[in-house]
């Protein structure tokens, strides 16, 4: 199962490093890289440090998560996890809990190999002319490079792991529970269901939109190169934005984020600019379906969580439910979507060097308003949900004839 995950995942991340180009990376750095790519996917830490000498200066960041590398360990891993457990009706949590324990231990044992593995320099030149030769005499040839926080990268690795697992448990319907637990069952798994099928929901549609870009528009590589490290982060803001949340950020320099020519218009500039479906429409008014699409496939989502939850819940709870759960959902959105990466060089006290080795991108959320908006959002398509699904016959429910009268139903 660990390795399996670790295969999937080094896959894609290798296929969309590869179709970025960055396999044409000086001194053998590809696989280095693609190490680097999976340990930030999976919530690790990894620096760049750079040098140019005595008397020159680099400066670096950079926290971003390739959501597609993420999402496809994710379900391998929770695909092998809950594969042993489909027969089973009642489990044990000391059980359970031996056994993600087991996991855990050879997810150690590849967080830290993959953390070792995850470190390279290059070499930055100043090209021809006086900075080059200033370089030269001054022995100020800039290096940059990256190198991957152990610790960190073990801790959050872990975390990623169990949070993986869980939901794993959360979201299948055939997975056993311990004792302790199987009063959360129902009004946890059908919302964890609901927003798992509603994320997927949106990868699924931006796979589609991706492909007729690649085949229409020209760029196949770029696009894949997207399609396969940072698909999620782009729907899944999209996601956001459809809910009407707000975001801020800066593009600035000669980087850019992964994601379509409108939305780098709207945060290109030397301010702080809020990312929004009114400021997006200023530059393509089609955005307005972002809106639609996200009505369509919450209240989607609203309906598929009432019809998998008990006939005896009632509107209101199926609307509570709702709510929470969407927020949980944006709550993640939120904190694994953020971007932020910058690199500055400077020479002699001179910033920017060239005007072309400096830049900055940074996207994150307006919190409370995705959040607020969330919550709001969810009481309302929760309780249409629920009054949708109100007729729909329940899994297990047997109608009964004389007696009981047509109609009614028993769980």
């Amino acid at each position: 199962m660990v390795c399996a995950g670790l295969l999937a995942m080094v896959v894609v991340a290798a296929l969309g490093l590869w179709a970025a180009g960055a396999a044409d990376l000086p001194d053998q750095a590809f696989p280095r890289v693609v190490a680097a790519t999976v340990v930030t996917a999976v919530g690790g830490s990894v620096t760049i440090s750079g040098s140019a000498g005595f008397l020159a200066e680099t400066t670096g960041g950079l926290t971003v998560v390739p959501l597609s590398v993420t999402l496809t360990g994710a379900l391998v891993i929770a695909a092998g996890f809950l594969w042993p457990l489909r027969h089973r009706a009642v489990a044990g949590a000391r059980e359970l809990g031996g056994w993600a324990a087991r996991i855990g231990v050879l997810w150690l044992l590849v967080l830290v190999g993959l953390a070792l593995v995850a470190r390279q320099q290059f070499a930055v030149s100043l090209g021809e002319g006086t900075l080059g030769d200033i370089g030269d005499l001054l022995d100020a040839a800039p290096r940059v490079g990256f190198e991957a926080e152990v610790f960190e990268t073990v801790v959050f690795g872990l975390l990623w792991l169990a949070g993986v697992l869980v939901l794993a448990l959360l979201v299948s319907r055939g997975a056993p529970l311990p004792a302790g637990l199987l009063r959360f069952q129902e009004p946890v798994r059908p919302a964890a269901y609901a927003m798992v099928v509603l994320l997927l929901s949106y990868v699924a549609l931006g796979v589609l939109i991706g492909l007729v870009v690649a085949a229409t528009r020209g760029q196949p590589a770029e696009t894949f190169a997207v399609l396969l490290l940072g698909l999620p982060n782009l729907v899944w803001l999209a996601f956001t934005l459809g809910l009407g949340a707000t975001w801020e950020g800066q593009v600035e320099g000669p980087f850019g984020l992964p994601m379509p020519h409108v939305l780098d218009e709207a945060l290109r500039g030397e301010d702080v600019s809020e990312l929004s479906l009114s400021t997006l429409a200023e530059q393509d008014g089609r955005v307005w379906w972002l809106l639609v699409v996200a009505a369509v496939l919450v209240l989607a989502a609203a309906f598929l969580m009432a019809a998998r939850s008990p006939a005896r819940m009632r509107w209101w709870q199926h609307s509570v439910h709702m709510a929470v759960a969407l927020v949980l959902t944006v709550l993640t959105i939120c904190v694994v979507g953020r971007v932020s990466a910058h690199y500055g060089l400077s020479l002699l006290g001179i910033g920017d060097v060239g005007g072309t080795l400096s830049g900055r991108v940074l996207l994150r959320p307006q919190w409370w308003g995705a959040l607020g908006l969330a919550a709001v959002w969810g009481l309302v398509t929760g309780a249409l949900g629920g009054l949708l699904a109100a007729g729909v016959r329940r899994r297990g429910e047997v109608a009964l004839g004389r007696g009981v009268g047509a109609g009614q139903r028993v769980d």
